[in-house]
């Protein structure tokens, strides 16, 4: 059965961070630009972020990872994958989680519910979290692309971005979330389906333009459609 989750009101949200390095901040960073409230945490301390939390000025602050879980309306988990145990699954009840993560073996180790196709990561993820809502989004663009591909609703020009989860409310919450923030959302399909969106996918970087592009270039819901339609599992 779909569990349904939560709708967001419009106008100002809160977004908590579990993870606030690159994808991190640079969703930190979009957010803040577009009016939400940003709680940003990471796994040192809230004093080591005062200096990207002067930067985005009186709508960010930094909390530890469980009080950035408690107050975001939407939570972000910018996180390894091998770390996803020690993200706080009871403030998260009930919440949209965005999952930002890639299992990467040479990093994370080998985790063999995902080596195998039991799970992909962010369905591992969910099993951690089994009572969050839990959508995979920005894990396949370049966090500079991401920063400069940003565009008005109803430009030309504005990009897409894959989205994949269990909970049709979660995923319209993230699909607003992304409007607001600069981009369209493309529906891949449940977790199980979100190895579509994975690293040595035709979706993962390439629609964006190569990583020795600082700004990226502009990648239609068409062209994210055919890219995700194109995945094969080795």
């Amino acid at each position: 059965m779909t569990r349904r989750g939560p709708e967001l009101a419009p106008g100002m949200t809160t977004i908590g961070f579990i993870g606030s390095g690159m994808i991190g901040g640079t969703v930190a960073r979009l957010s803040v630009a577009a009016g939400h409230r940003v709680v940003l945490s990471n796994s040192r301390g809230p004093e080591t972020l005062q200096d990207l939390v002067a930067e985005l000025g009186p709508l960010a602050t930094a909390a530890t990872a469980g009080q950035a879980a408690e107050a975001g309306d939407l939570v972000v988990v910018a996180i390894p994958v091998k770390a996803i145990g020690d993200v706080p699954a009871k403030p998260l009840a009930g919440k949209p989680v965005l999952d930002t993560g890639n299992y990467y073996p040479q990093r994370d180790g080998q985790i063999e519910v995902i080596d195998t196709g039991a799970l992909t990561s962010s369905g591992l993820l969910q099993r951690h979290l089994p009572d969050a809502h839990v959508v995979k989004v920005f894990n396949n663009i370049y966090y500079r692309h991401l920063a400069s591909l940003a565009r008005p609703s109803g430009a030309p020009d504005r990009t897409s971005l894959p989205i994949a989860g269990d909970d049709a409310a979660a995923k319209a919450a993230v699909t607003a979330y992304l409007d607001s923030i600069g981009y369209d959302a493309v529906d891949a399909g449940t977790l199980a389906d979100s190895w579509h969106q994975e690293p040595d996918t035709p979706v993962y970087g390439a629609p964006y333009g190569p990583f020795s592009s600082e700004t990226g270039r502009p990648a239609s819901a068409e062209t994210i459609r055919t890219a995700l339609a194109a995945a094969r599992r080795s």
